[in-house]
């Protein structure tokens, strides 16, 4: 393609090529803002499951250490147990737990001495977003008979 002489012509032509349309613009106004809102659809997932990871890291710490409570206490058997935490344990959430130990097995003629296996189960509850979540853990745990009690 040549060139026209006229020097106005050629201007026009270098200012037709100089810039963007209009067209052009809403194109790329509408692909940024489909960008912006995918970026901050993730961005309020990635805060949501941030939220509740740490509500589960935090009602996980409280029932190991309900747990560890619950398995040292020697006095605690056969029996159930519960309570809630106080808040600011749990950082503001409403939490709870509840807790079951019951013998299960020992020896034909137990003696002062002699073992005993206890199974402790642990359920621990909190509120999130006006549901009760929970979370359970169970274990075993070995005491001694002491004075004759079983």
């Amino acid at each position: 393609m040549s060139t026209p002489h006229n020097p106005r012509a050629r201007s026009r032509a270098a200012n037709r090529t100089a810039g963007f349309t209009l067209l052009e613009m809403l194109v790329a106004s509408t692909i940024m803002g489909v960008a912006i809102v995918g970026l901050m659809t993730g961005l309020a997932t990635s805060t949501r499951n941030a939220s509740r990871l740490r509500d589960y890291d935090r009602v996980v710490q409280l029932a190991r250490l309900r747990m560890n409570d619950i398995l040292a206490d020697e006095g605690a058997r056969n029996t159930s147990m519960g309570g809630e935490f106080p808040p600011e344990l749990v950082g503001g959430l409403s939490a709870g737990w509840r807790g079951n130990v019951a013998k299960v097995e020992e020896g034909p003629s137990p003696f002062d001495g002699d073992f005993v296996l206890d199974h402790v189960q642990l359920e621990v509850w909190w509120m999130a977003g006006g549901e009760r979540r929970t979370f359970a853990l169970e274990g075993y745990r070995k005491r001694l008979i002491r004075g004759g009690v079983r």
